[in-house]
């Protein structure tokens, strides 16, 4: 059986990327939020409040969530393209996902959110230089970690978090 957690898999980094690897992250990055707007559509607020797996968060946590993390991710890459070395501050995503905006407010709201801010962010990663990439920003648990497998690691993330709805849409005969 498949791990219904990971269902692209786990998210893994073999050092600085190719070109043509950077080119593939940055189109992933920019089809995330019309996969997750094809991913949502057409599901009824049961379907919304059903979680991916066992556990797991629903649907509707998923979709909120997912702007929530990269929004983070946009200020983390610009904290490092401005700053040397800045140490970011994480947050306690499971508990983010618990609260009342998540609960309440309707999935557009964040498909819009991620439409914009995605906007942003891949205006500002297309703009970077080849040694802009090499900068990097402290996480205090993570270490050091520079802005090209930060890159790679939300190009897997929004791939990820689809593939929540994805599969179990697939599952359950959506």
């Amino acid at each position: 059986m498949t791990d219904l957690r990971y269902p692209i898999g786990k998210f893994t980094y073999e050092g600085p990327p190719t070109e043509e690897q950077r080119q593939r992250y940055l189109a992933d990055i920019e089809q995330t939020p019309s996969k997750m707007r094809a991913a949502v559509k057409g599901l009824s607020d049961q379907q919304l409040d059903t979680p991916y797996r066992p556990d797991g968060w629903t649907v509707r946590q998923v979709a909120h969530h997912v702007p929530d993390s990269h929004l983070n991710a946009y200020v983390r890459f610009k904290l490092a393209l401005t700053e040397e070395e800045p140490t970011i501050k994480p947050y306690a995503e499971d508990r983010w996902a618990q609260l009342a905006d998540t609960q309440a407010t309707p999935v557009e709201v964040s498909l819009t959110l991620l439409d914009s801010l995605h906007t942003r962010w891949i205006r500002l990663l297309r703009s970077l230089k080849p040694e802009d990439w090499k900068r990097t920003f402290r996480h205090p648990e993570l270490g050091l970690m520079p802005l090209e497998k930060n890159l790679a690691l939300y190009s897997w993330h929004g791939r990820h978090h689809v593939a929540h709805i994805t599969t179990l849409r697939q599952r359950n005969g959506w």
